[in-house]
């Protein structure tokens, strides 16, 4: 498919995206047109019918029809164009193929989860060119907001419910993925990247990241840290970000703001994850989602085995 070029937006990398940009540069067209026009007749008129000296006094002007048919008829005819050609194109982006593949998004503060029917899961949106895909997304915490600028889709992403979107990627490369919806002091850093890739690629990173659950548990812990976004809020390097930093944490006293004490031992680091909100660590808020729960026995180990190599 040959490449589409765009004005001040992002080069079109979507099958429908031609056609939103489309629909855009009319609206602007026609918008332009009629501002210059307008203008253009008040600057007309302000000097066509000045006031030229103390006895001037304004002729009556009569009504012509024809005029007055034209700016009741042109602009309704412009409203309906607008609004057909804006269905039709609503509906393209709004009703996915029926052999779409079907990706999990996961959001919540501030990081991106997406989950694949083979088991896969990545913080980065991986995809085959020229296969269309729907996302199924729901929020562990606020509203986010799902936007590929290229792709020209962008839907808000709500806790307690399902939100869906669809695109095909007509063009193998790495695009921004963000979110536009303010979730918080890290709303800004709440970034990921859509790699698109042939056929063949895709098959090879679905098949390398099963591979993954083979791997040790520590192994397998630092690839959940980055697949449940946990690197947002922990860091590795002793530096506090929104929550403790992973290093050291292991085997350390934790004082909390009620007071009391506890030594970092597994049952303690199982409780942190599982039951965020039961003891808070002095110095931090309480704003890890409960969502860790729902992690697996064995996703939780492999998060501790790696957590305690730190």
């Amino acid at each position: 498919m040959k490449e589409r070029k765009a004005i001040w937006l992002p080069d079109a990398a979507s099958t429908y995206a031609g056609d939103v940009d489309a629909l855009f540069y009319f609206i602007l067209v026609t918008s332009f047109v009629l501002f210059v026009g307008v203008m253009t007749a008040m600057v007309f008129f302000a000097w066509r019918f000045r006031r030229r000296s103390s006895d001037d006094r304004p002729a009556p002007v009569k009504e012509n029809k024809i005029v007055e048919a034209a700016w009741i008829l042109v602009p309704a005819a412009l409203v309906a164009i607008v609004f057909v050609w804006g269905f039709r194109v609503f509906i393209q982006m709004n009703v996915a193929p029926p052999n779409a593949m079907e990706i999990t998004v996961r959001a919540q503060k501030w990081s991106w989860l997406f989950e694949y029917p083979s088991g896969a899961r990545s913080t980065e949106l991986q995809l085959p060119v020229s296969r269309p895909v729907r996302l199924k997304m729901s929020s562990a915490d606020v509203i986010h907001s799902f936007f590929v600028p290229a792709f020209r889709t962008k839907q808000d992403v709500v806790p307690g419910r399902y939100t869906y979107a669809w695109f095909e990627a007509t063009r193998q490369d790495t695009f921004p993925l963000m979110c536009t919806e303010y979730c918080g002091q890290q709303h800004s850093t709440m970034l990921s990247s859509v790699i698109v890739q042939s056929q063949d690629d895709f098959e090879a990173w679905l098949q390398e990241s099963l591979m993954a659950a083979d791997a040790p548990p520590a192994e397998r812990g630092a690839l959940l840290y980055v697949q449940q976004g946990c690197q947002g809020c922990h860091s590795l390097d002793g530096t506090g970000v929104i929550g403790p930093s992973f290093q050291g944490l292991a085997g350390s006293e934790r004082v909390f703001t009620d007071g009391t004490s506890a030594l970092a031992d597994d049952n303690y680091l199982r409780e942190a994850i599982t039951l965020p909100a039961l003891k808070i660590v002095e110095g931090y808020d309480a704003l890890m989602p409960g969502v860790y729960a729902s992690l697996d026995p064995a996703e939780i180990d492999a998060l501790i085995a790696f957590i305690k190599e730190q």
